[in-house]
């Protein structure tokens, strides 16, 4: 924030002025920002005219269909993104004292295992602890638990970092999948290599942890796909449709009745954690999510080897 720094007034903006920008940033329109948070238009306005006084920069310039971020606003976005995640921590720590069983809890989780695993789970938590609210937050972006993002993560990497606790709950086996409705019009392919002929569903941009999980001479890459999404949700949906075959986590597959191929020779393990902060580990409340997760995905995890 070089430039912004050298040109900030001696006082200091308050938060509701950088709360604004977050919303102008992610709607792209005064009108959408102010209804998303409840203000007027000319209120919110106001709320960027006084915060570009008090940086001493332009944030916004005025186009047809919206506000385009000048440089500046690119450049204050991940430092008011930080902002807005500590205030949240924030009011999270304060909803209960650390020795009682109410409050808020954040998870942030991939959006398949958000979506479709972890529901679930988090209703029989909720029957035993109907004075805890959860923010579920689904996303394939690690979001960082050391600036206090979310008070619990699942993820399918250990984190390196020292401050944070993790439990590796699961190898999930991932198999190829096709509905039944797919192979009555197009077949069973006999062959590995035979999937290639076949309608196959896959990522767009291939990532490094899609590409380490990929298994080795098997025809499946980008130009072979009929199909290419890279919303996991999507992948799955139409897998389910009877669009095609794709990958798909074995407790998944079987609880949507699909059909597997090449069990034996096609299966990559997704390794799970959930990871906290060692600081968390004195709030009764995130300590029992964390716990019954670890038993859920724990339990999870083993049906797919069962």
């Amino acid at each position: 924030m070089g430039a912004i720094h050298l040109r900030m007034a001696s006082r200091e903006p308050a938060w509701d002025l950088f709360r604004s920008f977050l919303a102008v940033m992610r709607e792209g329109s005064l009108s959408a920002a102010a209804r998303s948070l409840g203000m007027t238009q000319p209120s919110l306005g106001r709320h960027i005219r006084e915060l570009e006084s008090a940086l001493g920069v332009d944030l916004f310039s005025r186009v047809p269909h919206g506000l385009l971020p000048a440089d500046a606003a690119l450049e204050l976005l991940p430092h008011a993104e930080a902002m807005a995640s500590a205030a949240a921590s924030v009011r999270r720590a304060a909803s209960a004292s650390r020795d009682t069983l109410q409050g808020v809890v954040r998870i942030t989780a991939s959006e398949v295992i958000g979506v479709e695993v972890l529901p679930p789970m988090l209703a029989g938590f909720r029957r035993a602890h109907p004075r805890i609210v959860i923010e579920l937050s689904t996303t394939n972006r690690t979001e960082n638990l050391l600036r206090r993002d979310a008070d619990i993560a699942v993820r399918s990497a250990v984190p390196q970092q020292d401050a944070l606790v993790a439990r590796h709950v699961a190898d999930i086996p991932i198999g190829l999948y096709g509905h039944a409705d797919y192979f009555a019009v197009a077949g069973r392919p006999r062959r590995v290599a035979d999937i290639a002929s076949h309608a196959l569903i896959g990522y767009d941009e291939e990532k490094p942890y899609i590409r380490a999980l990929r298994p080795a001479d098997v025809p499946y890459a980008r130009e072979h796909f009929a199909l290419r999404t890279d919303n996991d949700l999507a992948a799955l949906a139409s897998i389910r449709a009877g669009f095609g075959i794709g990958f798909c986590q074995v407790p998944l597959a079987r609880r949507n009745g699909l059909v597997r191929l090449f069990p034996k020779t096609l299966e990559v393990p997704l390794r799970l954690w959930v990871v906290m902060h060692e600081d968390q580990r004195r709030s009764r409340r995130v300590r029992a999510v964390y716990d019954h997760l670890v038993e859920g995905l724990t339990t999870y995890g083993a049906s797919g080897n069962a």
